[in-house]
């Protein structure tokens, strides 16, 4: 029976699928030899066709949801988050919740391009830290030696934003200072706008303590709404090292 599910589900996936973006996503998501998303495999299927499809199954089982998740093609995983997203959303209990955090953190390895992290981690294992303050989940994450689960611990703090807890955003941007990937520098400075967006007063002391360390595309991210004159004063500020 998993497999009529599963099967039925990769089947939809793959009539709205799109040959001729194939070629665009594969480039878009840097799956060069050497680029962070090397030998991934796409389909061709739009987010907005992959939701409204996803979506449907997030009455599948776990044990389904995993066989999306460690599928070859990319948009197959994405469709597998999306589906989980919704069934966290839909639990009635917080030991449900629990279930598909376990789940999540379990596969994270497949959780592996900027696109399946952002559109998965806040709703989960943000949601999940915000309602479990005690829990250390995404602090773990934050030490990983692995690119992707670095990000999902930044970014799941964008749900943590929006309540007006910027505790984790702070203290992951301080770590990440020295980090030297781009795209944890773009994911750091993304949520630093979107705590400015919040409080303003708590951006700026942040930038008036690290600015100069920052890594320049996690300081333009960061100061982006910020008038001209006050992001000139921080770009033009003498670097740290």
């Amino acid at each position: 029976m998993k497999q009529d599910t599963v099967g039925r589900w990769k089947s939809e996936l793959l009539a709205a699928s799109r040959p001729e973006k194939i070629a665009v996503l594969s480039s878009f998501f840097k799956t060069g030899k050497g680029q962070y998303g090397e030998g991934d495999v796409f389909v061709g299927i739009t987010v907005p066709d992959n939701r409204r499809i996803s979506e449907k199954y997030h009455t599948a089982s776990l044990s389904e949801i995993t066989e999306m998740l460690t599928s070859t093609e990319h948009e197959f995983r994405l469709a597998a988050l999306l589906a989980m997203v919704k069934k966290y959303t839909k639990a009635r209990t917080e030991a449900e919740q629990a279930e598909i955090v376990k789940l999540y953190l379990a596969n994270t390895r497949h959780i592996n391009n900027w696109d399946l992290v952002d559109l998965s981690a806040p709703r989960i294992m943000g949601h999940y830290r915000l309602h479990h303050p005690q829990w250390q989940g995404l602090d773990k994450l934050s030490h990983s030696a692995d690119l992707w689960e670095r990000r999902i611990a930044i970014v799941s703090t964008q749900t943590l934003i929006r309540a007006y807890d910027f505790t984790l955003t702070k203290l992951f941007a301080t770590r990440f200072l020295p980090h030297p990937e781009d795209l944890i520098h773009k994911a750091t400075g993304w949520m630093l706008r979107e705590m400015g967006k919040r409080d303003e007063r708590e951006l700026l002391r942040f930038l008036d303590t690290y600015a100069p360390q920052m890594p320049r595309t996690a300081l333009r991210y960061a100061i982006e709404r910020l008038s001209p004159q006050v992001r000139r004063h921080y770009m033009t500020l003498p670097r740290s090292t």
